[in-house]
């Protein structure tokens, strides 16, 4: 069945909504977040909130989602953008990622750590962007072994493995309170996937 499109002003709410969690987050964090808070910064009803969804888990579902898609494109656009050899590109990449968590410790903490208590819909969700990221990791080690001798591209077994290791230490830095230290974690990203691929 295919669905009906998406009519512009219902898109133009929904974006308000997740925008007004997002500044909710930022302002007391997720936990204390209520359904005024969100509706009260993107200045809309709270039937307007209930038309798009059933309740605050919805709503950050899609922002967490929304997040994870502008993430992923940032990581291509810098690997894309940047000249010089593969680890040239993949520290580009790094520092493009790490600073744009660093620059909002809030709503990236609420991702880190709320979206793995917040059900099995969530879960899935997770893991669904996860294994993007392990992709497009994947993807850049495979043009880094085309590149260079020596160079060993990815399993998605192992691209899993080096997301899974880079996600627990933004989850350590979340918990401990020091998320604008996250800016300070591409240079540990870069050397892991160097010495992966140098395997």
């Amino acid at each position: 069945m295919t669905a009906a499109p998406t009519r512009p002003a219902a898109a133009g709410h929904r974006a308000r909504l997740t925008g007004g969690l997002a500044a909710a987050i930022a302002e007391k964090g997720y936990a204390t977040v209520t359904i005024a808070d969100v509706v009260g910064h993107a200045r809309v009803s709270k039937r307007t909130f209930y038309e798009h969804f059933a309740d605050k888990e919805a709503c950050f579902l899609a922002l967490y989602s929304e997040t994870s898609d502008e993430l992923l494109d940032l990581i291509a656009e810098a690997a894309a953008s940047a000249d010089g050899p593969w680890d040239e590109r993949l520290g580009a990449a790094a520092r493009a990622y790490f600073e744009r968590v660093a620059g909002e410790p809030e709503l990236i903490r609420a991702a880190l750590l709320e979206i793995q208590a917040a059900g099995p819909r969530a879960r899935g969700l997770r893991r669904e962007v996860q294994r993007r990221y392990s992709e497009q990791l994947r993807a850049l080690s495979i043009a880094a072994a085309a590149e260079e001798p020596g160079i060993s591209a990815l399993t998605p077994a192992l691209a899993t493995a080096v997301v899974g290791g880079l996600n627990e230490l933004m989850v350590e830095a979340a918990e401990a309170g020091q998320a604008a230290r996250m800016g300070e974690l591409a240079a540990a990203a870069t050397e892991l996937i160097r010495a992966v691929l140098k395997r």
